[in-house]
């Protein structure tokens, strides 16, 4: 792939602004991490305009590697961004489990993640905001040293648990410079604009959607993490270049609102976006481990077909 000029500083006042993928993870036919393997797609995400990349979150598989597996898959991308300066790392942490999310935190800022963006726990539905305060509290204190930053993952219709803005500015105010923001994939552009109404830029705000990059810009967002990213992380730094310059661009946002339609289609989003990083970018095809199953043939034709017909005329 031909490398794009992108300069990996952030002219944003939090150093982890940006645009970031959801990337996938590239585990071989034995589901093992290959640093060689994250070393070609982290080549490939920095010169196509990411500031960094999110490892295991949704996109990312996160919830189907035990820990010791997320602790190798962290091991792996840590030793294949040496050279890549200023590109950043953040960890999809997140357990049922206390102890075992606490564990896995503590490891990706030992190993020089950037930050963590940690679920809540999500199978008791019903929790009040006490509790989950309670839950990150000892997350925070016991995981996130000094300069490290955790943000909460808001994503309620995976998880069933979402976080009240209460409880987001109730760990702003007690664990400043640590609890630093969320990544909201609510899909609700009511929320993204409720979160700037009320936090503006004390709380950094990643939006998790395509759709609603340019309405979180302008809800006073800070970039986004989304799983489109892999394949038009350009447009999403075009969106985010132009609005840092004052001049937000119509045709880029078009284009990802096109993608995003396309393969909300065929979610879930690892095996598509596998295929078509494959197929499209010469990367390697890379394993998805169960319950998810590798796109047939038929389908990934029909995808390719649909997004050149839903980009044509843009």
């Amino acid at each position: 792939q031909p490398i794009i000029g992108y300069s990996l500083l952030i002219p944003h006042h939090h150093t982890l602004s940006g645009v970031y993928p959801a990337a996938v993870p590239p585990p071989d036919s034995h589901f093992t991490p290959s640093p060689d393997a994250y070393s070609g797609l982290l080549s490939f995400l920095a010169q196509r305009g990411c500031h960094g990349e999110l490892l295991l979150g949704t996109t990312g598989e996160g919830p189907s590697f035990s820990a010791a597996e997320r602790i190798k898959i962290f091991q792996a991308a840590s030793q294949a961004r040496h050279g890549l300066t200023g590109f950043r790392l953040l960890a999809g942490t997140g357990t049922p489990s206390l102890d075992e999310t606490i564990a896995i935190t503590r490891f990706a800022f030992d190993l020089g993640f950037d930050g963590v963006v940690v679920l809540p726990p999500y199978y008791f539905r019903k929790v009040s905001d006490d509790g989950l305060f309670e839950w990150f509290s000892q997350v925070l204190r016991r995981a996130v040293p000094s300069g490290g930053a955790l943000l909460a993952y808001h994503i309620p219709p995976i998880t069933g648990i979402g976080f009240s803005h209460d409880l987001l500015a109730r760990l702003l105010e007690t664990f400043p410079g640590r609890f630093v923001g969320v990544k909201d994939s609510s899909n609700d552009p009511q929320n993204a604009r409720l979160l700037g109404e009320r936090f503006g830029k004390d709380l950094l705000v990643l939006n998790g959607n395509d759709r609603l990059f340019s309405t979180a810009l302008q809800a006073q967002a800070s970039g986004c993490i989304t799983a489109v990213a892999n394949l038009r992380s350009p447009d999403l730094r075009q969106v985010w270049d132009s609005f840092q310059a004052g001049t937000p661009t119509q045709a880029a946002q078009a284009r990802l609102d096109a993608v995003r339609t396309v393969l909300e289609r065929y979610q879930p989003f690892p095996p598509i976006i596998k295929s078509l990083l494959a197929q499209e970018h010469g990367l390697p095809y890379w394993f998805v481990r169960p319950p998810l199953l590798p796109v047939p043939n038929h389908t990934l034709n029909a995808v390719l077909a649909e997004l050149s017909a839903a980009l044509q005329p843009l």
